[in-house]
């Protein structure tokens, strides 16, 4: 067991796949050496000699492991979506696989492809995809009609045109890996049903109700909740109860879709996560409920008791549903854990066998690698085995078996006595998870619950006892839903309350491994029951993780990331002590943005307290998300080229951005040098045309004490080019964020050669629907000797203006099989 899992980590950090030859003599040679170190250990009497046997099983089973996991991506790598096909309009019929996602935009399904043509020929694209079909309008149009879109079950064939592209998210530090999660997934193209095309309207071919029977079940029930409760979009004066039914639906039907975001913040600040998905605490009451239901319907039937007896019937029933219900939620990672850890326990129970608990959590652990490698790089994973191993280990007595329940004394004796054992152990398992855990979620997302123990002292019984029950007896009788819905209200309320207080929440900077795994093996060591002076020890351990600050930028020197944050625009500049941000991320959609999904949680892991918030214009591919990074950064001042009545001014004053501004922090010097003083006034007045924004981009120059130096342009255009050139501003740089993402109105020849840059980043979406970068501005560039710096090729981009000559790609660093790849750019490779 511990080599599968030793096996599946090394292969999970491999950079680039190996060869199927070299695949498959690891599996040979690990599964031969395995078989002949088994057949000769008998002869091997010496405790030395066994040690070492046990450790050759390791090593080989480890290698075996690595090669089945190799293997299995080969196999998976080869039906990727060829980069010819991307943005085609082909011709697909597939059949739904999963229930839709409904959102504000449209809806988001995964189908498996049957056939593909492109121009009337067959192609050959993956064989699982996400499709998006949005509604009939343009996207911020809220007049357009829903009933425009079709009703999508799982089951359905159909034959519509879509336009496909690879998956690719934005890489980042300590970012989430959207292209990991979609390998998983088994997803190997993302793309949208085009409907308003030339080509043939999207149609039904048919529909078989025997076809993904689970995801079809999950869909009527989902849809059941959300038409007897009248759910729409949290919005308006009852956004509360529409979340709560949004709640509802995600614990009996595991669609995590349907919980809004803002609440998953709640939930994860009071540490309450774990609840609100399927997790094994209600996978396991499931099963224990329904085998005590099928062995009180067996006891009453004697020939059923002659053919199996109801112990067994009823453990083995309640497996059998437990999986079933596990499949029905979602097949998770706490899903997998537990219906796996249940098999195990009735075997061996069937069997009359009693195994240590590490050899049945690590038998665990192994079967879900196995099943899903990849689910070792996820924070579920190790949240779930972690909680799960700790509590086995802290309930154990010391011969290593489980303790036995307390005897009764009469019905009320044994009644009250219950009670209070329970309560004493639900508080003691929780302090011991809370105790445990809390270094892992600190070493994984750089932030811990503080009033997590106390919140879930109170959620755990009222979730398992109130509201999942009651939820899930609406499957039955739909009037039980509504009160269902009442006390997931209840529960979300005082949910915010407690997450409203004071400091409920620690957040620090994600520390590297070594010090974060030292804190969790000390966390852990604290948790076990064992004397306080042995558990001192660990103290030290977690020194590192709770006091592990970033290094920072020299004085007199400044550092700078341009975020990965697709077709948008997100810069971190920093000083010795202090930090800025140029731009806060594009509007994604009506539901999200980048100031919550990349740019905040990122200035959280590295524990950044931005000074200020520079925003160049009023786009939302450049404002979308400073109202996130606002809220979460109170001490931020903001400098930005808006009007004065804008949405944002309601949240901080707007100090306008005006050339001839500067500012001087640690011997870096700071100067706006576009636009003049009184655009900012027609703009608000409505005067010109919709561009009229990025005539008035705040241009920012950086330079630090020797002179290195950076310019941030913002959207400007090669007219205000042409007036920053007439003026005289323009000084050489060495690294340019060109201007307006690489469009053809920008860059202009005069402009670069003035500038002179060594290095020049675009900040752009993969595939973006602008083109950007042009490819004649990139050319432009490259014939003047600058490195052009693309982050949908580079991920996050770092550059020291101490080292002036060199970038940092994110995509580089953090190199992965899996990871989707564009080709770089000849002056980008000389860079790594």
């Amino acid at each position: 067991m511990l080599g599968v899992a030793l096996g599946t980590g090394l292969q999970l950090q491999q950079r680039q796949l190996w060869s199927a030859e070299a695949y498959c003599a690891c599996l040979a040679l690990g599964t031969l050496a395995c078989m002949a170190v088994g057949w000769f250990s008998g002869a091997w009497g010496r405790m030395r000699m066994r040690w070492f046997s046990a450790l050759l099983l390791i090593l080989l089973v480890a290698l075996a492991t690595a090669g089945q996991i190799g293997l299995r991506s080969l196999a998976f790598a080869e039906r990727a979506l060829s980069p010819d096909l991307e943005g085609r309009d082909l011709q697909v019929i597939a059949v739904v696989e999963a229930m839709p996602q409904v959102g504000e935009r449209g809806m988001r399904f995964r189908a498996r492809v049957e056939s593909a043509q492109w121009r009337g020929e067959l192609v050959q694209v993956p064989p699982l995809m996400d499709l998006s079909w949005y509604w009939t309008g343009l996207f911020d149009d809220a007049s357009a009609p829903r009933s425009a879109l079709p009703a999508i079950r799982a089951g359905q064939r159909w034959s519509f045109e879509v336009r496909l592209k690879a998956p690719h998210g934005g890489m980042n530090p300590h970012g989430f890996d959207y292209e990991l999660w979609m390998w998983e997934q088994g997803v190997q193209a993302t793309g949208y049903v085009r409907t308003g095309s030339d080509g043939a309207a999207p149609e039904l071919l048919g529909e078989s109700p025997w076809m993904h029977p689970l995801e079809r079940a999950r869909q009527h029930v989902r849809d059941a909740i959300f038409e007897h409760m009248a759910w729409s979009p949290p919005h308006g004066p009852d956004a509360q109860r529409q979340r709560a039914v949004g709640l509802v639906a995600a614990l009996v039907t595991g669609d995590q879709r349907a919980i809004d975001r803002h609440d998953w913040d709640v939930f994860r600040i009071t540490g309450v996560a774990h609840l609100v998905s399927i997790s094994g605490l209600h996978i396991t009451m499931f099963a224990w409920l329904a085998g005590h239901f099928i062995g009180v319907l067996w006891r009453r039937s004697a020939m059923l008791c002659l053919r199996m007896p109801a112990q067994v019937a009823s453990l083995w029933g309640g497996v059998a549903l437990a999986a079933l219900y596990s499949l029905f939620s979602g097949w998770g990672v706490p899903a997998q854990r537990t219906v796996f850890m249940l098999c195990i326990v009735a075997l061996l129970r069937s069997g009359g066998r009693c195994w240590p608990w590490p050899h049945v959590w690590l038998t665990a652990c192994a079967m879900v690698l196995l099943w899903d490698p990849w689910a070792m790089l996820q924070a579920g994973f190790w949240l779930s085995f972690v909680a799960v191993g700790i509590l086995f280990a802290s309930n154990m007595r010391r011969d290593g078996t489980y303790a036995p329940a307390p005897e009764g004394m009469g019905f009320r004796a044994r009644l009250g006595r219950m009670a209070g054992s329970h309560l004493r152990q639900l508080v003691h398992q929780q302090w011991v998870v809370t105790l445990a855990i809390a270094p892992l979620t600190l070493l994984l997302f750089g932030q811990m619950s503080v009033v997590g123990l106390l919140v879930n002292l109170l959620a755990i019984p009222w979730v398992t006892l109130a509201v999942l029950p009651v939820a899930m007896g609406g499957v039955l009788w739909h009037a039980l839903w509504v009160p269902a819905v009442w006390a997931a209200q209840l529960f979300t309320s005082v949910l915010q309350w407690f997450a409203a207080l004071p400091m409920a929440q620690l957040s620090m900077a994600v520390a590297p491994f070594w010090a974060g795994t030292a804190a969790v093996l000390a966390g852990m060591l604290l948790a076990l029951r064992l004397p306080w002076r042995v558990r001192l020890l660990a103290l030290p351990c977690l020194l590192p993780a709770l006091w592990w600050s970033n290094a920072r930028p020299a004085v007199g020197v400044f550092d700078l990331m341009a975020m990965d944050v697709g077709q948008g625009q997100a810069v971190l500049v920093r000083t010795s002590n202090h930090s800025m941000l140029y731009d806060a991320g594009p509007l994604y959609s009506p539901e999200t943005n980048a100031g919550e999904r990349v740019v905040v949680p990122l200035l959280k892991a590295l524990d950044e307290h931005v000074d200020m918030l520079v925003l160049s214009h009023r786009d939302a591919d450049h404002t979308g998300g400073a109202a996130a990074v606002l809220a979460a950064q109170p001490q931020a001042r903001l400098l930005a080229s808006i009007e004065g009545d804008h949405p944002l001014s309601l949240i901080r004053p707007i100090r306008p951005c005006v050339a001839g501004d500067e500012w001087s922090w640690d011997g870096v010097r700071f100067r706006v040098l576009h636009p003049q003083a009184g655009p900012a006034s027609r703009l608000a007045s409505g005067e010109g045309g919709p561009l009229r924004a990025n005539t008035i981009s705040c241009v920012l120059q950086i330079n630090d004490a020797n002179g290195v130096s950076a310019l941030l342009a913002g959207d400007i255009e090669q007219s205000q080019e042409r007036e920053l050139l007439a003026r005289g501003v323009l000084e050489p740089v060495r690294l340019l964020l060109v201007p307006h993402h690489g469009s053809k109105t920008s860059s202009s020849e005069a402009f670069i050669d003035a500038l002179a840059p060594s290095i020049a980043v675009v900040q752009s979406g993969y595939r973006n629907r602008f083109g950007h970068p042009a490819p004649e501005v990139v050319k432009r560039y490259e014939q003047r000797a600058a490195a052009v710096v693309a982050t949908p090729e580079c991920g996050a981009a770092h550059w020291r203006s101490d080292a002036p000559d060199a970038v940092g790609c994110e995509r580089e660093r953090a190199a992965r099989y899996w990871q989707h790849r564009v080709a770089d750019h000849g002056a980008l490779r000389s860079l790594h």
